[in-house]
């Protein structure tokens, strides 16, 4: 008997709905991380096949020196 209401008691408990977790306004340092890879995306989009492939690196690569090349042109 006591097994039964142990099951019923773990049963109930995951089946509880869990509280959604508070938004957090984004900060200042992530909406410019975030706005660099929109940039940073769009550029990568609007290379051409044959460019990237000239180029030679692929997403995380250029990625990593655009984001180098807007936090400079930024300072």
């Amino acid at each position: 008997m006591p097994i039964r209401l142990l099951l019923a008691a773990v049963v109930a408990a995951l089946i509880a709905p869990v509280p959604p977790a508070q938004a957090q306004e984004p900060t200042v340092k992530g909406l410019a991380a975030r706005e660099r890879q929109k940039k940073c995306g769009a550029e990568w989009r609007a290379l051409p096949a044959a460019e990237k492939a000239a180029q030679g690196p692929k997403w995380p690569q250029y990625f990593s020196k655009c984001v180098k090349r807007l936090k400079e042109q930024r300072a």
